[in-house]
């Protein structure tokens, strides 16, 4: 039987569909498990972090500047609302290959991309970069955007997150870097805005632009770029606040090589390398005399190898029997001793100018934290209503108190003179030449007294302004490196309170010139008044009615009044003219002279005396309150000016006069104490440093800082601390030796007249 075999092709069909089949459900079951996967929107926000921050890594810099100029460009429904409110963005748009280099145009453009392509570093730049802040009408200068903030686009933030919470947030912020170095860099625009309160202190009208740019790109590129950007009407806040912009300049916030070429970097290290070297052979002198006779052995021992050849040379240096009294003028232990010394107030003295002196030179301390404030804050507008207000007179008005040391120094300069007896009689048998000669040596010793301490600290403030005028983000309106580079003799000769307080190199040592001018003044009257007293009386009231109707005819003709603007605006005929504030200074000498030439004795009961006291005390305070209502006219301002001056120094010399004759309340007492000993003896120190330091950690921060009357108070003690510590380290090494130094001449010049 013949078995008939049929063809079947469709059987070799079946394993390859079971193949396929199993393909296809394997593939369907892991795209279910995908799909479901997915619907978590925690694991798909961290699905999609981690695709966008692979996709959108930068590419290297060498890739930039390879890419031809006909790039791709991302369309963004925000390009026009960055380009107009975005100054960053802004320069981008208007740069091109003519107006700034290729590697910059790179760069601005790649920058452009990533910002509109929403790359996490480019983002970054974006939002480091400053934009209009709120509060311009009161003052808001300052678009800083973040220093911070554009560092950490060229490094990572130093920060730890925990793995183990889900976040919201783009990861490359943290960890992505820019593809090119970047660096922040302020520009500065003049605005003409009448949507912004117009003080007229100084340049309020800066605009302050904090900008995160690419280091290729030079600061006249970029300034170059503003100007087309401002010129091209693409600023929406031009049109909106009327800012009419103008580009001052551009700060790298580098600082020059120049700073170390400058004379006062010199002048300051040869100072203090001098100062260290003296108070060095001092301290050695100092150990040599304390060294009991011994074997040369054990000196040998008490030295360490190394040192001993050293500090054989340095005492065979010091066996001048001449170099060693001057030497020991630097003793640092000895000076120290003598700073901190608090003793019993001895008869002789007026223990009530210690604290006089120090309550004052802390009190116009805390003035100048307010006023030096006012060039970092960025209400400007609010921090002059608070200087209005009746609770916060006491700061605004502090300045009055310059008189309270105009009046100590008039007084102690003419009651020292008149009671030593010895140089009465010296200048009544002295010709013309010796007595010419005897004024010299006065005015020579006090100059030593104050020159050198005055003249460090003015070096000093021609470098910390350069140095704060390169690397601070604001705008130094008051140059004082540029003026003491250019008006140093003037302060040198302490005359610059006669030219205009803008030309001043520090502007607030005007009163130490004024003291100076004072001092020769009192002292020619004070030489004719032992030969001609009755010529010098006839002067002294005649220079004191002059002076009151000189204040009057200048308040008058410059139609002065007590508003802050046009106070600034006339300082230099009414708040630092010597010929005006010579008035207290006047009243402390007359107050000296009735008590030591005519000993006069005012005879009352105590409750008389007590009421005396308080009257004085209600008066000293309502001078200061006398300027709460300030829209006056010049007739009522200027009068308010001078009588308040008037009362507010015959309120001190009361004080000083009662208190010379032991007589005193609680509060008098109070100023007694012997704790102002110690602070009375800062008290130069303080007074010149305080505005220096206060500027230069003013000048230091990064963001505009905020008129806030709790934290300035906080502020204001911080000040009070460094500035105290600065004190004594300059007064250790700038002032007391130079004192100890015209001591010591005084005693060596006068021990041939005693023998």
């Amino acid at each position: 039987m013949e078995i008939r075999r049929t063809s079947r092709p469709y059987l070799w069909y079946t394993p390859v569909l079971m193949l396929l089949g199993l393909w296809l459900g394997s593939v369907l079951a892991k795209g279910a498990s995908n799909q479901s996967a997915t619907n978590s929107p925690q694991t798909w926000q961290r699905y999609h972090t981690q695709a966008l921050n692979e996709s959108q890594s930068p590419p290297d810099e060498l890739e930039i500047l390879d890419a031809p100029t006909t790039t791709i460009e991302i369309h963004s429904p925000h390009e026009t609302h960055l380009t107009r409110t975005s100054v960053i963005f802004g320069l981008t748009k208007v740069a091109n290959e003519s107006s700034v280099s290729q590697k910059c145009h790179a760069q601005l453009r790649q920058m452009q991309r990533g910002i509109l392509g929403k790359q996490p570093w480019a983002m970054k730049v974006l939002d480091a970069s400053g934009t209009k802040p709120s509060g311009f009408v009161y003052g808001q200068n300052y678009w800083l955007g973040s220093r911070e903030a554009c560092r950490g686009v060229q490094r990572p933030v130093g920060i730890t997150l925990s793995k183990n919470f889900d976040r919201v947030m783009h990861y490359g912020i943290i960890t992505q870097q820019a593809p090119f170095d970047m660096d922040y860099r302020v520009l500065y625009l003049r605005h003409n805005s009448p949507w912004q309160v117009e003080i007229k202190l100084m340049s309020e009208q800066i605009i302050h632009i904090g900008l995160c740019l690419p280091s290729a790109c030079s600061s006249a590129e970029v300034q170059s770029l503003a100007q087309d950007y401002v010129a091209g009407g693409m600023f929406t806040e031009n049109e909106i606040f009327d800012i009419k912009p103008e580009v001052i300049y551009m700060k790298d916030l580098q600082l020059k090589d120049e700073f170390f070429e400058r004379a006062s970097f010199r002048l300051l290290v040869a100072c203090v390398l001098v100062t260290g070297t003296l108070m060095l052979c001092a301290h050695q002198l100092h150990a040599t005399n304390k060294q009991t006779s011994s074997a040369e052995d054990q000196q040998d021992r008490d030295l360490a190898p190394a040192e001993s050849e050293m500090w054989r040379g340095l005492n065979s240096l010091l066996q001048m029997e001449k170099l060693q009294k001057y030497v020991t003028c630097w003793d640092v232990p000895a000076n120290w001793a003598k700073i901190f010394a608090v003793r019993e107030n001895s008869p002789n003295e007026i223990p009530l100018m210690n604290g006089l002196r120090s309550v004052c030179a802390i009190w116009i301390m805390v003035f100048h934290v307010v006023w030096f404030m006012y060039f970092t804050v960025h209400n400007k507008t609010v921090l002059i209503s608070y200087a209005e207000q009746a609770f916060f007179q006491y700061v605004s008005s502090a300045p009055l108190l310059v008189d309270v040391f105009f009046t100590i120094s008039g007084f102690l300069q003419t009651f020292n003179f008149l009671r030593n007896s010895a140089q009465l009689e010296a200048v009544r048998q002295n010709s013309f030449s010796e007595n010419l000669k005897l004024f010299g040596k006065l005015l020579f010793h006090r100059y030593l007294r104050l020159g050198p301490l005055y003249l460090v600290v003015m070096a000093t403030v021609d470098l910390v302004y350069a140095y704060i005028g390169d690397v601070s983000v604001y705008h130094i309106n008051e140059r004082f490196d540029e003026m003491c580079t250019r008006h140093w003799w003037r302060n040198l000769l302490f005359i610059q309170n006669l030219f205009d307080h803008r030309d001043m190199c520090a502007n607030w040592s005007w009163s130490l010139a004024c003291e100076m001018q004072f001092f020769i003044l009192a002292n020619a009257l004070l030489f004719l008044y032992v030969k001609y007293p009755k010529v010098v009386k006839s002067l002294v009231v005649s220079s004191f009615v002059a002076t009151i109707a000189w204040s009057y005819a200048i308040g008058l003709s410059i139609k002065f009044q007590l508003s802050f603007d046009a106070a600034f605006a006339t300082g230099t005929e009414i708040y630092t003219s010597p010929f005006v504030r010579v008035l207290p200074y006047i009243l402390g000498a007359a107050t000296a002279w009735l008590l030591q030439e005519n000993r006069v004795q005012l005879v009352i009961s105590e409750q008389k005396e007590r009421a005396s006291w308080h009257f004085a005390l209600f008066v000293f305070f309502a001078c200061i309150y006398s300027t709460v209502k300030r829209d006056l006219g010049p007739l009522m301002a200027i009068t308010l000016f001078v009588m308040g001056r008037l009362f507010f120094s015959l309120s001190v010399c009361w004080m000083i006069a009662r208190s010379c004759g032991g007589r005193g309340v609680w509060w008098s007492r109070l100023l007694e104490a012997k704790g102002f000993q110690h602070v009375s003896r800062l008290s130069y120190a303080i007074y010149l440093l305080n505005p220096l330091v206060i500027a230069l950690f003013y000048s230091l921060t990064n963001a505009s800082t905020h008129a806030d009357p709790f934290m300035l108070c906080v502020v204001t003690c911080g000040f009070a601390v460094i500035v105290y510590l600065a004190s004594i380290l300059f007064s250790l090494a700038f002032e007391l030796p130079f004192s100890n130094l015209s001591s010591l001449l005084n005693r060596r010049q006068s021990k041939p007249k005693t023998v």
